[in-house]
């Protein structure tokens, strides 16, 4: 039996405790049984803005947040002028009275071609009255609550000040819409405990909650009951930057060096967190995280670390792997195994902080000048990051190259209620690790094989010396311009390309998602699968078949895996987060298949399910273009 999924968001001020608010709700949620999928939105500036966070609840996982809300919390007046719009009809929003009065020129945040479009709608003398008439008209039904004389009376009550009590808005908001929801109170008790560890922070929010739910069931508000299952399996509630870092521990992390940036620093952060973790045989151990001046030093030391033979990582965004770029071509020369974790984030150059994009595909398969191979993966859940951030070390050692694993801001900033993770699945493999060879002064890190996988000789071994160098060399590291041994050295290091490609099962290099044989094609990589999924089902809904490919490993590219998959498609369409659908470029490239649609998005904003579907829709029907831009004024 399929359970609905219900779209949640709630909207406020940057700073007002947006995003607690949603934890609260969301650890509410799995507390009662369910699984949640969250979606964080959020301005590059301190506080002021206007901020948001999505979440999509139900029985079953979630595979995408939604762009059309079904239940709005409106902490400001902002929320309302920038959502309301979206609202259809079956919808609710709660609002604060005292926002009602609200016209457009009070609101200096709103962007100026986001007023110009409120005007063109909505007429020019608009005030969140206005907006929520509208609203009411096509069926979204609008509660307002006086906000101001409840919290007084909450303080009056806990014999506190007022002051003091207005700072858990955000708390009396989610109650409020946990009610409705019919989210049980003990619930939003039980999270809120472990979220406010302070006794009187504790009893203010408790309390705030109770009135919460007085108020509702006083005003005879239409509460829903939501539908937990009886047994529930236990779940982790986290974002890719914690499932990733908790990965590299899992494989065995001995270093990590980072230089703070967005989206990236959350995971270096994480991993300081804690002082000590438990190995795989249960003894305690810790890697080194080095906070360094730069990413120019972030690779360096990572590089000199992965020399020594630990397994060593750095954590970067768009910005700081370009700096590494010079770095990273040392390591493919030196035939490192070093893992480089890219968070993704709206570019070129400082571009867009805090929002999400894929624009860095074909920069991490090229990044570096010359030729050499590294592996490219992309993940596209918060689950699937863990696993994938094991595997990342194993690709590493197993073919002696840098491997760059993608992600996205979406991701780093998703709250997912995911199964406990199960390290056993991704056994450890090493590669070859060698020792120097008796009687033999220099050591050869870069011996000629019969496949071109040299046994790794870790530095520091006693009774060899090591020569490593930026240019190219003969097989003990030293120096050369030989024009032989340059081509040998180039074909060794190329060779694994194909070795990968011939070694790796096909479900590591991609995956398959709908049923076989149904006509439309969808082709992704990354985060966009679980918005993907969401359309699928949908279009399921209004008659249509769609099944997806989603690409894992997109260097060295798939291509046999690839054309098989396209082998009895009646229409393509590749679905991406950027501007010139890099990935249709590469499947061109390496295939010579020319997709029938494009469907991308650039806004900054992730790719949403409901708003994939509609798009989608119009291609089954036949009246899809071949370029397609997913765009909305009211994000």
């Amino acid at each position: 039996m399929s359970h609905p999924i219900i779209h949640w968001r709630i909207g406020g001020a940057q700073g007002s405790g947006i995003d607690k608010a949603a934890q609260l709700f969301a650890r509410a949620c799995v507390h009662s049984g369910l699984a949640v999928l969250g979606q964080r939105e959020y301005h590059s500036n301190i506080a002021g803005r206007h901020s948001y966070f999505d979440i999509a609840l139900g029985v079953e996982p979630p595979t995408s947040v939604a762009e059309y809300p079904q239940l709005l919390v409106a902490m400001d007046g902002e929320s309302l002028f920038r959502h309301l719009p979206m609202m259809r009809s079956g919808t609710t929003v709660i609002a604060n009275r005292a926002s009602l009065g609200l016209t457009l020129e009070k609101l200096p945040y709103l962007d100026a071609p986001l007023r110009e479009k409120l005007r063109h709608d909505y007429g020019n003398e608009l005030s969140v009255q206005k907006m929520i008439d509208s609203a009411t008209g096509r069926g979204v039904t609008c509660l307002s609550v006086d906000i101001e004389g409840e919290q007084a009376r909450i303080a009056e009550q806990l014999e506190r000040p007022s002051k003091e009590v207005k700072r858990a808005l955000n708390t009396l908001m989610v109650a409020l819409g946990g009610a409705l929801l019919g989210l049980g109170e003990r619930a939003l008790q039980t999270a809120m405990t472990k979220l406010f560890p302070r006794p009187e922070h504790r009893q203010l929010n408790a309390a705030t909650i109770s009135h919460a739910y007085r108020l509702a069931e006083a005003q005879n508000w239409p509460c829903g009951e939501l539908a937990a299952p009886a047994r529930a399996p236990a779940r982790l509630l986290l974002d890719a930057t914690q499932s990733v870092a908790l990965g590299k521990l899992a494989a065995g992390l001995g270093l990590q060096s980072y230089y703070p940036i967005s989206p990236a620093t959350e995971e270096s952060s994480f991993l300081e967190r804690y002082p000590s973790v438990a190995s795989r045989e249960g003894e305690p151990f810790h890697p080194r995280i080095i906070q360094v001046e730069d990413e120019i030093a972030a690779l360096s030391v990572a590089a000199g670390a992965a020399l020594t033979g630990v397994r060593a990582a750095t954590a970067t965004s768009g910005p700081g792997l370009s700096l590494m770029a010079e770095g990273l071509g040392w390591a493919g020369m030196n035939e490192l195994p070093l893992v480089i974790t890219l968070y993704q984030r709206g570019g070129p150059s400082t571009g867009m902080p805090t929002r999400t994009e894929q624009g860095d595909l074909l920069f991490a398969i090229h990044a570096g000048h010359g030729e050499f191979p590294r592996l490219v993966m992309a993940s596209a859940s918060t689950e699937e990051a863990f696993y994938d951030a094991m595997e990342a070390f194993n690709y590493a050692e197993r073919f002696d190259l840098p491997v760059i694993h993608l992600l996205d801001k979406m991701l780093t900033t998703s709250l997912a209620s995911v199964l406990p993770f199960d390290s056993q699945r991704v056994p450890i493999e090493r590669g070859r690790i060698a020792s120097p060879a008796a009687g033999e002064a220099r050591a050869r890190p870069f011996q000629f094989t019969s496949d071109g996988l040299s046994p790794r000789l870790p530095l520091g071994q006693p009774g060899s010396a090591h020569w490593r160098t930026g240019v190219e060399h003969g097989e003990s590291g030293l120096v050369t311009e030989n024009p032989q041994i340059r081509e040998r050295m180039m074909e060794k290091r190329a060779a694994r390309l194909a070795m990968i490609l011939d070694e790796l099962p096909e479900e590591a290099m991609l995956r398959h998602y709908g049923e076989a044989d149904a006509p439309l094609l969808l082709i992704s990589w990354g985060s966009n699968l679980g918005a993907i999924q969401d359309a699928i089902a949908r279009l399921e809904k209004g008659g249509h078949r769609a099944r997806a490919v989603q690409i894992r490993i997109l260097w060295p590219f798939p291509s046999t895996a690839v054309e098989k998959a396209l082998a009895g498609a009646q229409s393509t369409v590749v679905v991406e987060a950027n501007h010139s659908a890099q990935l249709a470029s590469l499947l061109q490239s390496q295939t010579g298949h020319h997709p029938d649609h494009l469907v991308v998005k650039y806004s900054g904003r992730p790719i949403c399910g409901d708003a994939l579907a509609e798009a989608l829709e119009l291609i089954a029907n036949g009246n899809g273009e071949a370029r397609m831009v997913l765009k909305n004024p009211y994000e």
